[in-house]
């Protein structure tokens, strides 16, 4: 596997896992919701919701970080899928959220956009590289 599709993977699984305390446990905090481009109104509501998310997300970015590992220490083949199948969940949950946002499920609408593009770029990137 290339070196740029490796480090787009091990930037990507570290950003998700650094974010899921903020989804998980800390959603309630102003700066969080400014952080995450969330609205204030209704976080009771969603806890239950972000806490899900951030697990998911934390085990997308942990099962990266093991296809890595396997990849350098175990299987190349075994390594290279578990990286595919945790970059294609990371990516398409990504857009699933722009989709969400379209569909007016997000508010404010279109406040999606900043964090579809940056959860969107570094799987994307690593997967053109694998699949070339």
């Amino acid at each position: 596997m290339d070196t740029v599709a490796q480090v787009c993977t091990g930037i990507t699984a570290v950003i998700l896992i650094a974010v899921f305390p903020f989804e998980a446990f800390l959603i309630d905090r102003p700066w969080v919701q400014q952080f995450l481009g969330i609205e204030p109104h209704g976080i009771a509501n969603v806890h239950l919701w972000s806490f899900c998310i951030g697990v998911r997300n934390a085990l997308a970015g942990i099962g990266g970080l093991a296809g890595l590992w396997i990849l350098h220490n175990g299987d190349e083949s075994t390594g290279v899928t578990v990286v595919v199948v945790s970059l294609l969940y990371i990516l398409l949950s990504s857009l699933a959220m722009g989709v969400a946002d379209l569909l007016g499920y997000w508010r404010p609408r279109g406040g999606s956009v900043r964090g579809t593009v940056a959860s969107s770029v570094l799987p994307a990137i690593a997967l053109a590289v694998i699949a070339v």
